[in-house]
């Protein structure tokens, strides 16, 4: 059973619903919590946030991939030089922009979820969904690359569907077992992850989803020593 709700029960900080609408609409915050809307869907709002974290473990391998092609595109020749490059050759660079993903999903998700729970008047909002997508990112690439860590390298092994890092490749299977097992863990809540939802604020919003996002990268990490 979910822990998500849009009954009014006690705000944080001791606001009211009826305070917290008085303020000024937070809409940012709302549009960060509710991840661009997701939230707002009529049913399992919790699943589609879920859904945007794996979307968001493949945008860095994507994006880098594009924007080198565009700029690729562009050149006057094969041999002109590309206008960067980057500084670390023994540092692998999407799993840099995972781990800098990861930090600001966890950051920006506390301030929103916090905001927006006062504005609604709700301790965790149904259609709060920025946890779920900061939870499901955090099981994709802890399950996916700390295994896989000593094989890092600046080399990538190709294109797949997804990469968390050089020495990580993201396939539908291991994509597909991630969601079901972070959606099992977020609806189940083991220990600590229930009792993490007493922290103080967006804190208690965040926590439960990374405590269950720990859970199937830990899940993952079995799968794949069983041949996923």
């Amino acid at each position: 059973m979910t822990r998500k709700t849009d009954a009014p029960t006690t705000p944080p900080q001791g606001l009211t619903a009826a305070n917290s609408h008085s303020s000024r609409k937070p809409r940012f915050a709302l549009f960060v919590a509710t991840a661009a809307g997701l939230g707002y869907a009529a049913k399992a709002p919790g699943t589609f946030g879920a859904l945007a974290g794996v979307v968001l473990a493949m945008a860095p391998q994507w994006v880098s991939i594009f924007g080198l092609s565009f700029v690729l595109a562009f050149r006057k020749s094969d041999s002109e030089t590309l206008p960067f490059a980057w500084p670390f050759p023994n540092v692998d660079p999407i799993f840099t922009m995972q781990v800098a993903l990861t930090v600001v999903l966890a950051l920006i998700g506390v301030w929103a979820s916090e905001r927006a729970a006062i504005y609604w008047g709700l301790k965790d909002p149904q259609r709060v969904v920025i946890d779920e997508v900061s939870g499901q990112h955090l099981a994709l690439l802890v399950g996916g690359t700390l295994p896989t860590l000593t094989h890092i390298a600046p080399r990538w092994p190709g294109i797949t569907l997804g990469m968390l890092g050089a020495g990580a490749p993201l396939g539908w299977k291991y994509l597909l077992v991630g969601f079901i097992l972070f959606r099992l863990f977020d609806i189940w809540k083991p220990f600590p992850a229930r009792q993490a939802e007493s922290l103080p604020g967006g804190w208690g919003i965040m926590a439960d989803d990374w405590v269950a996002g720990l859970y199937a990268a830990i899940g993952l990490w079995l799968a794949r020593s069983a041949g996923l």
